[in-house]
């Protein structure tokens, strides 16, 4: 078998066309240089990606690949020993969470994060009040959420009584009360049955579509993650070791030797 050297030359260059149209774009959240140990072994080494608005970038990798240390370092869970987190041109590797999220960061959690005993209004309501909207605009919002995301019938209904994909909707409605330029899904399509995963997927495509939105996905449902995104990062043993179009990651001889296996079909 080769070594992990092999791997970490799989290509790691975009299309003529996506660098073209991604180059003139001078608003972005770029990970620079990222590095992170733990108990002395790194785990995260040098990890690059950009993300700009109107895009879903998927971040990728298996188990132990240091893909969920670099999403949590680029949200602001886990501080970065070495590398930096841009917001455009403003440094923020060290904002708080709070801060990013004010500036344009939203997030969206793999575990559910929905008030359970609230009704689904009131779960935005809740995030709505610290805004500095009047009580008609936060309802005026709320309501404009709810008919969004086709959450208008529930609304009096209590969170804990939502299946996998409207609860996946409120969540993701919940996150767009602070009108972020960029979000980052964690698992979006974890405990989602399969005809509301192909509802998800919609949602996120909208998001990029209507919003303008910049999407960072990572989900261990690979075929459904890349079917929306524009472009591809694989990491592997703490490093990115491809990037491209779904395209070129799902035909990269080296990607599927390791990661998708020799059967995988988009």
């Amino acid at each position: 078998m080769e070594s992990v050297q092999d791997i970490n030359t799989i290509q790691n260059t975009e299309s003529t066309a996506t660098q073209a149209n991604l180059g003139s774009r001078d608003y972005f959240l770029k990970a620079s240089g990222l590095e992170k140990k733990y108990s002395g072994r790194k785990v995260v080494d040098g990890v690059e990606f950009v993300l700009y608005p109107g895009e879903i970038v998927a971040l990728l990798g298996p188990n132990g690949a240091g893909k969920t240390t670099s999403f949590y370092m680029t949200v602001g869970f886990i501080k970065p020993d070495r590398g930096k987190i841009f917001l455009g041109n403003k440094d923020i590797t060290k904002w708080p969470m709070p801060k990013r999220a004010k500036a344009g960061l939203g997030y969206l959690a793999q575990e559910p994060s929905a008030f359970r005993k609230m009704t689904v209004k009131d779960n935005l309501l809740a995030i709505l009040e610290f805004q500095d909207l009047t009580k008609k605009e936060q309802e005026e919002k709320a309501n404009s959420l709810l008919a969004e995301f086709s959450l208008s019938s529930l609304a009096n209904s209590r969170a804990d009584k939502l299946s996998g994909g409207e609860r996946r909707r409120l969540e993701i409605a919940r996150s767009l009360t602070i009108n972020p330029d960029f979000i980052l899904l964690d698992e979006p399509f974890t405990g989602v049955d399969p005809k509301s995963i192909r509802e998800i997927q919609l949602l996120i495509s909208d998001l990029r579509e209507r919003r303008g939105l910049g999407v960072l996905l990572t989900d261990h449902s690979v075929r459904e993650t890349i079917a929306i995104a524009d472009r591809v990062y694989l990491m592997f043993e703490g490093k990115v070791a491809f990037s491209g179009t779904p395209s070129e990651f799902a035909e990269d001889e080296n990607v599927r030797r390791y990661y998708l296996g020799g059967d995988f079909q988009l």
